[in-house]
């Protein structure tokens, strides 16, 4: 199950937990009827996202819980934290990470981070006693993904730029070449060891070859509307590599994952779906006989039975936008309250205020407003004819919030207000801008107003065109939503999207294809003329001409990978003597790194990304503050105001051009 957003990922994955909870239940249960149908390996679900969020490794999961046991002892930069759950997914215990969460190392046990999140009376199924050495059904470090392969695995598309740099990520597809029944799965890349002592409560084992197992079967791609642009067409040029991976022959015939995507309202969703996976589309409901019931949904009017959202905008010319946002920010809390003191309990969904907005910059300038400014106006909102009311919490969801930070927002938001409500009570959201794309605008808006009536209200920027038409425009377009969604643009084996990319695809497939071109140093053994390197370059290419139809660019993707492969003959034959070539350098002073990561300067024939959203490095900008005596006649090269020039509008953010 892939996603976009780091949010929507964390989401997912706590309540997939639960399901995988209840399925390792059954199965055990079978199991103790003697009934085995269900196999003898848990089902377990894993979360494979960035190493900002969770650990990649067993070494780093045991460094984040020992800083949480030792708030004085600061963990390594830039690694996530194993704590992704805060409380158990089947009974719901709360979860306390330094006393809950026990690492395993590889020489000294499993390699495993187990959770035990059991409650104090005994009746979770996933306590120490009735679980040991599993604990929880869940794997939130790399390492632990790729050796013990989960059932269900969830991950960000972003996640996929690593399949160059890891030879493990092979293991993801079935290829494993053999198996340890102390550490799990094994490949190239993978630490371990033939045979294992007895060590502790650990018995001997040996390591026992096999062959490849099956790839996945499903694909579920969630939010498929927010792969467009960049992203999207270096999502749909990776997929190459992940569709050629997932296929395997049955009985001479080339099966290929079964791939489920869904989306909000889009435009060429046919040719998006072509281009990101190769696959026609079949809509699921389907259109129906009637547009108001189609047997899967029915559209009603709103009611107090069924709610809906009204839609408010407002646009003050001559006014900056915080000073607007400030007043509607305090009309909306301060009228909450007014329904509160009135109505109890009823009045939930108007009690929690979502800001919804276009950028970082926007975002963090409410954030200090609403903790200050907005924070002690609405205290003694009274004096403007408003009723008083306490800010309790700000809290905002965004990257720059840690990993380990956003499961516990969540956990709040859960929070009941009544028994009868939960996160979906929110009623309220203004929005500070309009948004980027119709398809955002209205995904980020049916947030709100699902089990009761919502209102979104959308302060509209007069001194930008676009907000200032949709002002305009806005009940027209309000009326007419589904039709001004704009089709989506996703183009993979575009000229730019195969300097970024085609390299990294060649890699992966060689790579991860096989066990012998697996390991970091067999980089230096690939042969242009074996026979798994000329079926990666057919794969490509062919791919390449079944997505765009043009004979040009097929062969342009063929003489690329070519002159890649003698790039990489080239660099394996003149490695220094005393040095061998590695697909990344280590610290040994003997390998010599082939891949190289992007950077400002020109790109060489084997850089590959890192991160699909990253793709051109940032462009820092230095603004001077050049006062009038040092330009000729006071004025400003630009043609300017010399006293304009380089500085920072206080009253709105904004740089005078």
């Amino acid at each position: 199950m892939r996603y976009t957003l780091r949010l929507l990922t964390l989401q997912q994955f706590q309540r997939a937990a639960a399901l995988i909870c209840a399925c390792e239940v059954l199965r055990r249960e079978a199991l103790d009827r003697g009934d085995d149908r269900w196999g003898r390996e848990p089902f377990r679900i894993g979360l494979w996202v960035g190493q900002r969020m969770t650990p990649n490794s067993v070494e780093q999961s045991q460094q984040a819980v020992a800083q949480v046991r030792d708030a004085g002892r600061r963990g390594s930069p830039g690694v996530g934290s194993p704590a992704q759950l805060t409380s158990c997914p089947w009974c719901g215990t709360k979860v306390d990470p330094g006393r809950d969460i026990v690492v395993e190392s590889y020489g000294q046990g499993q390699a495993r981070t187990l959770m035990y999140y059991g409650d104090t009376r005994g009746a979770c199924p996933f306590r120490k006693r009735l679980a040991p050495g599993d604990g929880l059904p869940v794997l939130v470090v790399d390492e632990e993904i790729y050796r013990r392969l989960p059932s269900i695995l969830i991950s960000t598309v972003d996640k996929f730029a690593q399949m160059p740099w890891k030879g493990e990520a092979q293991m993801l597809f079935g290829r494993v070449d053999g198996h340890c029944p102390r550490h799990g799965w094994r490949s190239p890349e993978i630490e371990d060891a033939d045979r294992h002592p007895k060590r502790l409560t650990l018995q001997a084992v040996a390591t026992a070859p096999c062959g490849p197992l099956r790839p996945p079967d499903l694909i579920v791609q969630d939010e498929l509307h927010l792969i467009s642009g960049p992203l999207g067409t270096l999502v749909g040029l990776y997929e190459t590599a992940v569709d050629e991976l997932s296929t395997w022959e049955v009985g001479g015939r080339r099966v290929r994952p079964k791939v489920i995507a869904s989306t909000a309202t889009i435009r060429r969703a046919r040719d998006q779906a072509s281009a990101l996976f190769m696959r026609n589309v079949a809509v699921f409901p389907p259109q129906g006989l009637d547009v108001g019931d189609n047997f899967f949904s029915r559209q009603r009017e709103p009611s107090t039975r069924t709610p809906g959202r009204k839609y408010l905008g407002v646009c003050a010319p001559g006014r900056r936008l915080k000073v607007v946002l400030i007043r509607i920010y305090l009309a909306h809390l301060a009228a909450g309250q007014v329904l509160y003191d009135r109505y109890g309990r009823h009045a939930a969904p108007w009690m929690t205020l979502v800001g919804y907005f276009n950028a970082m910059r926007e975002l963090g300038g409410m954030k200090r407003l609403a903790d200050d400014d907005i924070r002690s106006r609405v205290s003694r909102g009274s004096g403007r004819g408003l009723a008083n009311r306490s800010l309790r919490v700000t809290e905002e969801l965004t990257s720059r919030k840690a990993s380990t930070d956003i499961p516990g927002v969540l956990d709040h938001l859960e929070v009941q207000f009544d028994p009868a409500v939960d996160v979906r009570r929110l009623g309220l959201m203004v929005v500070a801008g309009q948004p980027k794309t119709t398809a955002e605008y209205i995904q980020a808006t049916s947030r709100v107003g699902r089990s009761a009536p919502g209102l979104v209200c959308t302060v509209l920027n007069w001194a930008r065109p676009r907000d200032l038409s949709h002002y305009e425009q806005f009940e027209h377009y309000h009326a007419t939503f589904y039709q001004q969604v704009e089709a989506l643009s996703v183009t993979p084996f575009a000229p730019r999207a195969i300097d970024r990319g085609v390299c990294a695809l060649l890699v992966s497939l060689v790579r991860l294809g096989d066990s012998r071109f697996n390991g970091n140093e067999a980089a230096s053994a690939v042969d242009r003329d074996d026979p798994l390197v000329k079926a990666a370059v057919a794969a490509i290419t062919r791919r390449a001409w079944e997505v765009s139809q043009r004979a040009d660019i097929r062969a342009d993707v063929e003489d690329r990978l070519k002159r890649r492969l003698d790039d990489w003959a080239d660099e394996a034959a003149n490695t220094i003597a005393g040095r061998r070539l590695g697909y990344q350098s280590k610290r040994d002073g003997v390998t010599v790194g082939l891949l190289e990561t992007p950077g400002a300067e020109r790109w060489a024939p084997f850089t590959c990304l890192t991160s699909l959203r990253d793709v051109e490095p940032s462009s820092s900008l230095i603004l001077v503050d050049r006062g009038m005596d040092d330009l000729p006649g006071g004025r400003s090269a630009a043609g300017g105001d010399a006293e304009g020039i380089g500085t920072t509008d206080a009253a709105d953010g904004k740089v005078p051009s």
